[in-house]
């Protein structure tokens, strides 16, 4: 197959229209057209339904657009290597990680990295869904857990736990319960023990539910479990490092918090030369430590 007709292909299906193909190729409407028509004949197949609405990939049209998809982002990781400059960092990355951990950890951090590479384009995924790094989904991804994929560097950084927390005006109108038991009284805000999240949070929820708690709030993201509780709602399951955005925040039942929770950082062999992957990952280390080291300070 020739390799022109393939990426004036993965154009068209990608915009679902020749027009708009044409467009971001700087190609006429026609030579797209005739570049598919050759395709299809080389093929002996249909790879499009064309409709007034514009154009439907055929079974045969998504296998080739599965191929091409792989082959495109194999080409993107190449070409980033290739830009990768030995002494500066640009370009675009694409980090994914949990929403919590994305909103609460990493987005109020983000000015500070920016400062230091202001050519750095980052696209921020926020995703419970683990995503394909070999298959190039996203550059680097920052995990609850370590990754099982092949063909990935991976970095432990650091350990989280779920603790109870409230705010200083509840605790002040509700007052502070003493023991697991008296949860009965107050509001649990939590992830459903269902829903997508790491498995010692919803353990703790599980055991603080077996305690008779009979009013709860349920919310699908720590973000919006830490909206609930900034608003007073009642007593929510937060991660300890929650702790540094929101100075108001009272721990509740110091005694209980979940198991230990692994975070890791990886990214795929492949960009182990990334000078921007190296630049963000030192980056997230350094803050880490620097966090490590106020909490430090201020239990002195």
């Amino acid at each position: 197959m020739d390799w022109d007709k393939l990426r004036i292909f993965h154009a068209v299906a990608s915009a679902g229209s020749l027009t708009h193909a044409g467009d971001s190729l700087h190609l006429s409407q026609s030579a797209v057209s005739r570049q598919i028509r050759a395709l299809e004949e080389s093929l002996n197949t249909t790879l499009f339904h064309r409709h007034a609405r514009g154009l439907i990939l055929t079974e045969q049209g998504e296998l080739l657009y599965d191929a091409t998809s792989g082959m495109s982002k194999r080409l993107e990781a190449a070409s980033a290597r290739i830009r990768d400059s030995e002494e500066e960092v640009f370009g675009e990355l694409r980090v994914t990680t949990a929403h919590g951990f994305g909103c609460l950890w990493l987005a109020p951090r983000l000015e500070k990295l920016y400062g230091r590479y202001p050519d750095l384009n980052i696209d921020l995924m926020l995703e419970e869904r683990v995503l394909d790094l070999p298959m190039r989904e996203a550059d680097v991804a920052i995990r609850m857990k370590e990754p099982s994929q092949a063909d990935l560097i991976r970095k432990r950084l650091m350990t989280v736990r779920m603790r109870l927390y409230a705010t200083e005006t509840y605790v002040a109108q509700h007052g502070l319960p003493a023991t697991p038991d008296d949860m009965k009284t107050h509001r649990l805000i939590c992830q459903g023990t269902s829903s997508t999240q790491v498995a010692a949070g919803a353990a703790m929820v599980q055991w603080m539910l077996g305690h008779g708690v009979t009013s709860r709030l349920n919310v699908n993201n720590y973000f919006g479990v830490l909206q609930c509780v900034q608003n007073h709602l009642g007593v929510g399951v937060l991660p300890d490092y929650i702790v540094e955005t929101d100075p108001n925040l009272v721990r509740v039942l110091p005694e209980v918090e979940s198991a230990e929770v692994p975070v890791f950082l990886a990214y795929p062999e492949e960009l182990r030369q990334s000078k921007r992957i190296a630049a963000f990952r030192d980056f997230v280390v350094e803050e880490i430590q620097l966090a490590r080291r106020r909490g430090d300070s201020d239990e002195g």
